[in-house]
């Protein structure tokens, strides 16, 4: 099954389950079209679903489109540069362009910057906290659904490593966020008005990093 839109063509991947009791659809980053349905569900109902929902779809591929644009190229603290592949270095930075070397490991490089930019960040923020909270651990490695995690009993909090690639008031704010659930683990109006007393652009900060 395919869905047509703008002259291309999505494939359309159906999965059925039995424990399943409604139908949703999603836009997967490889622009797959995902359903997911009931076993019984037939695919003429699915087909159905699919033009009634043309519009929402439509909006789901495009920002898909939006996010893989924002991500194409080299991205560091929110700059996007092109890239050069080249021998004579690992890596040096231009004013538009990077000379990245071939054989270069880009997540290697990326979490050596992380390290020290984001322990940086956090000493920062946390002594401009506005609550009296424990210094926490730090831990960085790449996530695909978190831009950040907090664990409460342990006193840890794990920032995304695609962080490093955007302005750096997003990792202000994650910082924030995670911060604050080391005093309201949970997103209580309390928690939210933590993170506005430390961070006050929070709500347009959160709009824009749905975009990624």
């Amino acid at each position: 099954m395919v869905f047509n839109y703008n002259d291309k063509t999505y494939d359309v991947v159906i999965d059925k389950k039995p424990t399943n009791k409604n139908t949703y659809i999603r836009v997967k980053k490889d622009m797959t079209i995902y359903v997911t349905t009931n076993y019984f569900t037939r695919d003429k109902e699915i087909k159905k679903l699919l033009d009634n929902n043309y519009s929402s779809i439509v909006k789901m591929i495009k920002q898909q489109e939006i996010k893989r644009k924002s991500n194409e190229g080299f991205n560091y603290l929110g700059k996007k540069y092109d890239i050069i592949y080249v021998d004579y270095c690992d890596l040096e930075m231009g004013l538009e362009k990077v000379f990245i070397n071939k054989n270069l490991d880009i997540d290697k490089w990326y979490k050596k910057q992380a390290k020290t930019i984001f322990r940086k960040r956090l000493d920062y923020i946390y002594n401009n906290y506005t609550e009296n909270i424990p210094y926490p651990d730090l831990k960085i490695r790449k996530m695909t659904t978190r831009w950040g995690v907090c664990n409460t009993k342990l006193k840890i909090i794990t920032l995304n490593l695609e962080l490093i690639k955007r302005d750096i008031k997003y990792l202000d704010y994650v910082i924030v966020h995670e911060l604050s659930h080391l005093i309201e683990a949970n997103h209580s109006s309390r928690f939210w008005s933590i993170v506005e007393k430390n961070y006050k652009d929070y709500k347009k900060i959160r709009k824009e990093m749905k975009d990624f």
